[in-house]
């Protein structure tokens, strides 16, 4: 089994921000992002790790920067430990398969969302909307025959505000325009729609379904660039497409399990969370493997 890494604790530099996953570094014009195997559910971060999770999202973060570098570039200087400043080397254990160097950029303080199929929190405001007689949900009006987990017409762009804990809150393009202004937010949305079609439309390939997922961007000397992870089990949720069936839930490559689990125990969802069984932390492992297997065939 992949040692834990639940925390770390790089002296030489300032610690920039501790997130629920990542621990990020400050190295003057650069950042160091440290995936941990932290994992949350409910918005409270677990006692208990998924082993191999922060190789995963790192590794998988690096695949999509690679294949989408032709619609956008990302903040990634270098993954390879190698090319670190050489006071990091001692860190080397800790560091290696989870960590990347990047550069510093102006962060679009939004969390952008796009859905291609209707699942999850949208879902169930359409259906709440629907037992009132409306057919429209966020501004956008849906056909009336439409079931859960559907493909939409076409991909939607939902944004939120970007909590640093607890919920983010869902915001009209609108009030995001105000925000951040109406080219920075027109950007986002152009740019978070074309990522996702051209994401989608490799997954389809390797078997996978992207329901929706979430990025984030920045400006680096006025440049606009994706910053922190794309396209992970975290952001985005993956179907396989070998299960797929519109009508009803759908099985996933994610911490699913986990939210079943503690939903299933009676947690008020409140800190502090219960610990983990093993059979579940197992089962979540091999889920975050599986999916990366797939997608990038490392």
């Amino acid at each position: 089994m992949n040692k834990v890494i639940m925390e770390t604790d790089i002296k030489e530099y300032p610690l920039y921000a501790r997130g629920k996953v990542r621990d990020v570094y400050d190295l003057d014009d650069k950042l160091l992002i440290v995936t941990t195997d932290r994992i949350s559910a409910f918005d409270v971060v677990l006692p208990d790790g998924i082993p191999g999770k922060g190789e995963v999202l790192t590794q998988m973060s690096l695949f999509w920067f690679d294949l989408l570098k032709g619609v956008i570039k990302s903040h990634l200087i270098t993954a390879d430990v190698d090319e670190y400043p050489e006071n990091l080397s001692k860190y080397r254990d800790i560091l290696e398969g989870r960590s990347m160097l990047v550069v510093k950029a102006e962060r679009v303080d939004i969390e952008c969302v796009v859905r291609g199929y209707i699942s999850g929190t949208i879902w169930r405001e359409l259906s709440e909307a629907r037992q009132k007689g409306i057919n429209e949900v966020h501004g956008f009006a849906f056909p009336p025959d439409l079931r859960e987990s559907e493909k939409m017409p076409s991909p939607i762009f939902t944004p939120s505000t970007k909590a640093e804990s607890g919920h983010d809150e869902n915001i009209s393009f609108n009030e995001m325009v105000d925000m951040v202004g109406k080219e920075t937010a027109e950007l986002c949305r152009s740019k978070s729609i074309e990522i996702y079609m051209r994401a989608a439309e490799y997954a389809w390939g390797k078997g996978i379904i992207i329901a929706d997922t979430k990025f984030e961007f920045g400006y680096r000397d006025g440049e606009f660039i994706v910053i922190d992870e794309v396209l992970s089990p975290d952001s985005s949720r993956f179907w396989p497409r070998s299960d797929y069936e519109p009508g009803r839930s759908q099985s996933s490559f994610d911490k699913q399990i986990i939210r079943d689990y503690l939903a299933e125990s009676g947690w008020a969802k409140k800190p502090p969370a219960p610990r983990l069984p093993g059979e579940i932390i197992m089962k979540s492992a091999a889920k975050y493997r599986e999916v990366a297997d797939l997608l990038t065939g490392k």
